[in-house]
């Protein structure tokens, strides 16, 4: 088992290899997920309520 220190100094050797994304690189990769995450609950909410209308004409409520 290595020691916590060495641990640390092996975490802060790793992070000089990290290529950091540029701000516009991240914005659009938000953005992406943003609109990704919008499109899937909306048509989630529309299966929702489709099946919602199904269910209801099914058991006559």
């Amino acid at each position: 088992m290595i020691s916590p220190l060495t641990y640390l100094k092996h975490v802060r050797e790793e992070f000089a290899h990290i290529v950091w994304p540029t701000s516009r690189t991240a914005t659009a990769h938000t953005f992406v997920v943003i609109l990704i995450s919008v499109a899937i609950a909306i048509l989630v909410g529309i299966l929702d309520f489709v099946f919602g209308l199904g269910v209801s004409h099914v058991a006559g409520g």
